[in-house]
Formats: C-alpha cells, structure tokens, sequence
C-alpha cells in the first residue's frame, strides 16, 4: 500500500515533487484512474476538460488516462493502472458520489493490489477513517449521517492547515479538539504532503 496525501496535489510545486518522488515512473508512463470531484457532469467528462488536466499535471499519454464516470462504474473496475488520482473537491459529496456508484470498494482493493493513491485535500480524507471533524470545516449541503470514509488509514486530516482562504484558526481549533479526544490527527500545510505505506508514515 502506498498513499499520498496532501493539500494541493499538482497543485503545488513542493506536493508535486513528492508525488513524482514516490512513483516508480515518469508520470507520461503511469496508467492513471482520475476520479473527479462532485462537480462532474456528463457535459465536462465529454469536453476533455480533465484531460486538459492531467496533461498539465504531466500525464502527457492520453492513452494511459481513464476518467472516472460515475454512471458507469463498471468500466473502470479490474483496470490495468498504477495510479488512482483524487483531488480536491467537497468531501462529504465527492465520498457520496463515490459511495453511490458502489466504487468505494474498488478503490479499495485496487489499493491492496498496489496501486498507489493519489489524494489532494478532499480526495486526502476519503481514505482515512472518518470525515465527521469536517462538519465546521465544510459544507454538508447532502446532509450525509454517515461519515465514515475509506478506512485505509487510523487517523484523521485536516489540509490546508495555514491557509486563510480556509479559515485557519477554525482548523486549529477543530485539531486542539481532537487531540483532547484522543484521536490520531495529522495536519498539513498547503506545501506538505503524507506518504503512508504499510511501515512508515512520512511527512514530506
């Protein structure tokens, strides 16, 4: 199992780098899966937009990208890939969709496979093992009572830790909250970035 979990994925040039530093080929040569957030349409898989893309974040092999839709799982499971991406997005809808189309599951054994995961902000929380922290962090517009994530992981995110835009002191005070609750918490910085195999956990 390898996972790497950040803020801002391609976004950030420091993120970036640890993702390339922790793949085993050049990012053209990586089949990728690209789960998109909530905000997918039928109209933006179809425009190439995603494509777009992942081309600017170095995947420059067309041939080796799959988009995600979710109104035909099936044509993504059992896939011959090395990497699944999943960016940033709103949590609480992004793991519902997934959830919806019965492909939490597939993420998950693909992990196992070793496939390795890809996770910015939003895709970084869908595999620890809840998102129930983010209920003053983001907005709960589904109204989801479940709030358990993927489970990969024991332990908690909060990204973009020292970014304004995100309200940080709020974050602090929802990571001084956990910790009194005895929960396994890390937070990261817009620039830094989780790599989480079965033996070590790094941040990077």
């Amino acid at each position: 199992m390898k996972l790497i979990l950040s803020s801002s994925d391609f976004l950030n040039e420091r993120s970036k780098k640890v993702i390339i530093d922790n793949i085993d080929k050049p990012l053209s040569s990586n089949k990728v899966l690209f789960i998109p957030n909530e905000k997918s349409t039928k109209e933006k898989l179809l425009s190439g937009k995603y494509y777009d893309r992942l081309y600017k974040d170095g995947f420059t092999n067309k041939d080796n990208i799959y988009i995600y839709d979710d109104e035909n799982p099936d044509k993504y499971r059992n896939l011959d890939i090395d990497l699944i991406y999943v960016s940033g997005g709103n949590t609480f809808a992004t793991l519902d969709k997934i959830r919806k189309s019965n492909f939490d599951k597939d993420i998950i054994n693909y992990i196992n496979k070793g496939v390795i995961y890809i996770g910015g902000s939003a895709g970084a929380h869908l595999v620890t093992k809840s998102i129930k922290h983010l209920l003053t962090l983001d907005d709960n517009y589904i109204n989801m009572t479940n709030f358990d994530a993927l489970g990969l992981v024991d332990f908690l995110l909060i990204p973009h830790f020292d970014d304004k835009y995100f309200n940080s002191f709020e974050r602090e005070e929802v990571y001084k909250k956990l910790l009194k609750e005895n929960e396994k918490v890390y937070k990261l910085n817009n620039d830094e970035s989780l790599v989480v195999t079965e033996n070590k956990i790094e941040v990077k």
